[in-house]
């Protein structure tokens, strides 16, 4: 019974919300969800594009994602101000969060039936989340210090959420981010445009069950649950290796591991030093899976 409710849905009341957990808000007509960590006290941290988008892909499709972005009418918020133009990674009320969708919850470690049920990307994964205190953790750090630029597919507002449920991160530069939304995108892709294996069955009903199957498979195989492409990384190891780093160093991890250090050596105590991309880390995750 409790795996039948998880496969139909994954809304919540606000009543049951427990600080780090994972939630997200569908948009208009369903086109995409919005992520973040809830942290308590009514307070959502998560990452947005800024200048009213919560997507984009820099190019003229963000004048169709900007017309399903919500919009704030009226007054600010009298708890969060005017956040219509907030970038990276930011702070609201859970209202402002939610922008008048219903709250629905991201669940972890659910079982590979549960995952290819939800067929819609961006609701579950196969992941293992850690201890609400580091989920928190992690959100309010990279409040402080940021979490890179912003990228639809690789470094959006889901993977920013996964990050802080999970501290995994992608150390490779050839494949998606950890969104599922992401993931599902590029899996149906690949089920529509997989022209050679139209040729292995005829009839329309041996068509559709190969889509599907490349669908699911494509979805399962990219889900940051089982994926080899990742590691664990801390919060703090992140914001510290800046892409100014690692371009000195040509993206050597090991070199990068001692330029880093020196340059926390001469930034003065107290500083932190922002993040400019979530791929600069990538170089310090190969130096971490080689240790």
């Amino acid at each position: 019974m409790e795996e039948m409710k998880q496969i139909l849905s994954n809304k919540i009341d606000k009543s049951q919300l427990k600080p780090g957990d994972h939630i997200y808000s569908w948009r208009t007509a369903w086109l995409y969800a919005h992520h973040g960590i809830y942290v308590g006290d009514d307070k959502v941290i998560h990452f947005t594009r800024g200048g009213g988008q919560e997507i984009g892909t820099g190019t003229v499709l963000d004048r169709i994602i900007l017309s399903s972005s919500p919009t704030n009418s009226g007054d600010p918020c009298l708890k969060c101000g005017d956040l219509s133009n907030a970038d990276g990674v930011i702070a609201s009320c859970l209202n402002c969060f939610l922008s008048g969708g219903d709250l629905y919850l991201f669940k972890y470690s659910v079982s590979p039936a549960i995952f290819l049920a939800k067929a819609r990307g961006g609701t579950c994964t196969l992941a293992i989340c850690d201890p609400p205190e580091d989920v928190i953790h992690r959100a309010q750090f990279l409040l402080e210090n940021g979490f890179g630029v912003y990228n639809i597919f690789k470094n959006n507002c889901e993977d920013f959420a996964i990050y802080c449920k999970t501290g995994l991160l992608v150390f490779t530069t050839i494949s998606v981010g950890r969104s599922g939304q992401a993931a599902s995108f590029l899996a149906a892709t690949s089920a529509i445009f997989s022209s050679p294996l139209r040729f292995l069955t005829a009839s329309f009903p041996g068509l559709a069950v190969m889509g599907c199957g490349i669908y699911c498979l494509s979805r399962f195989v990219a889900d940051i649950g089982i994926r080899r492409d990742v590691n664990k990384i801390s919060v703090e190891r992140l914001v510290g290796c800046t892409r100014e780093v690692l371009a000195e160093t040509a993206m050597d991890p090991k070199t990068c591991v001692t330029k880093v250090e020196e340059t926390r050596a001469l930034v003065p105590q107290n500083t932190q030093v922002p993040v400019e991309r979530v791929e600069v880390a990538q170089g310090l995750v190969a130096t971490v899976k080689g240790e």
